[in-house]
């Protein structure tokens, strides 16, 4: 079990809830854990519960809020004399929290879906944390460049065991993936062709998967039943079940459903001749547009994290073996970077650049922000890594 980052004031009976909530929430979905659960896991009874808080939503909250707290002081512990050292110190501090907190990390990753605050907090201490790194500000395409595969690649190390190099992801930000590439913009950006959606209700079969895929993403998996699902289907309940043994089923088979029809858009809309630069650039387009157009999507994979770990895993399994396919290295990737740390970051700059379209307001031009993405992916910080640059105060 992890050092929780709560004071020792809060006395061994509340250590023992809190312990108790991380063991729980770490290895089940938030929705089916109940106080009556924790209070068991703890040795206490019920009652004992509400001296301390008022209930479970409070006391994720808590773990939420000391666990940031804790990444915080790890990040505020970064130092070195030039902007390339303490870059270093930033990305292992990053990945190695995941690595050495995974319990606190899997509850944090179902906490900032659910308590979308904490995600913007903590956005904005790694971001004020890259800032101090570099000596200056950074814009929102730089903290989703290297944020977005910084955190991805610890998540991925920490919280599923992969290999991944902390060294390729220095080098990634530091140098960029393709330094030898450039692009076009309208080859990047080039008219959308094949539409955005299949026909939904080719049969009774498509017409509960449109029908279930809508209520997950607005309502969420647990508040949508198999009843209201054939309701808005306009079928019988018992057809629900001529397809689909249970509930869970169904959402996995929408899981696959969402992951292919996305990978299939993207696919037909990537022209053959485009460099390896561009057809990363465009895909960033690509998925930003499908994401825009049918919100849904990111809250049903989203949801899954938690709820059905292995359809989700298996949801961005089936993009790493896209990139297995047409590997990286043999289109320009950088000498030196390994190149599953490179699809990973790849994914994360992906999936956090979702995360901001559809959850942030204010987002600004998407194009120019994947443009300054695009760049990134070519050069990396180069022109922010002056050696000379003293460590800013304060």
């Amino acid at each position: 079990m992890p050092e929780l980052p709560i004071p020792a004031p809060a006395g061994k009976t509340e250590r023992r809830i809190l312990e108790s909530a991380v063991r729980l929430f770490s290895t089940k979905w938030y929705g089916s854990v109940s106080v009556a659960e924790i209070c068991r896991e703890a040795g206490l009874s019920n009652g004992v519960f509400y001296r301390y808080y008022a209930n479970k939503a409070e006391l994720c909250r808590s773990i939420l809020a000391a666990t940031q707290q804790k990444i915080a002081d790890a990040v505020e512990e970064v130092s070195g004399a030039t902007p390339r050292e303490r870059l270093d110190q930033f990305v292992r501090i990053v990945m190695d929290f995941s690595l050495y907190h995974p319990d606190l990390i899997a509850v944090f990753r179902e906490g900032q879906y659910r308590f979308i605050e904490y995600e913007r907090s903590l956005e904005d201490i790694y971001q004020r944390g890259l800032s101090r790194v570099l000596g200056t500000q950074i814009n929102a395409a730089e903290s989703v460049f290297a944020l977005g595969g910084i955190r991805y690649c610890a998540i991925r190390r920490g919280l599923r065991g992969e290999p991944l190099d902390p060294d390729s992801v220095l080098a990634i930000i530091e140098r960029g993936l393709f330094p030898d590439l450039g692009y076009r913009a309208d080859r990047v950006f080039a008219d959308l062709l094949v539409p955005l959606y299949r026909n939904a209700c080719e049969g009774a079969r498509d017409c509960l998967l449109a029908a279930g895929k809508g209520l997950f993403g607005e309502r969420g998996f647990v508040e949508t039943n198999i009843h209201e699902i054939t309701d808005a289907a306009g079928l019988a309940v018992g057809t629900f079940y001529t397809y689909f043994a249970s509930k869970d089923a169904f959402y996995a088979e929408v899981i696959r459903q969402t992951g292919h029809d996305m990978r299939r858009f993207i696919a037909s809309n990537l022209p053959a001749d485009l460099n390896r630069l561009e057809r990363e650039m465009r895909g960033l387009w690509l998925f930003i547009n499908y994401l825009q157009a049918d919100v849904s999507c990111y809250h049903v994979v989203r949801q899954a994290e938690f709820i059905l770990p292995r359809e989700a895993d298996e949801y961005y399994a089936a993009f790493g073996r896209g990139y297995a396919k047409h590997p990286l290295s043999a289109d320009g990737l950088a000498t030196g970077v390994d190149e599953r740390t490179a699809v990973q970051f790849l994914i994360g700059v992906g999936h956090y650049l979702g995360i901001e379209s559809v959850l942030a307001s204010g987002t600004g031009d998407i194009r120019d922000k994947i443009e300054a993405i695009g760049r990134h992916y070519a050069g990396g910080f180069t022109e922010r890594l002056n050696p000379s640059e003293p460590l800013p105060q304060g």
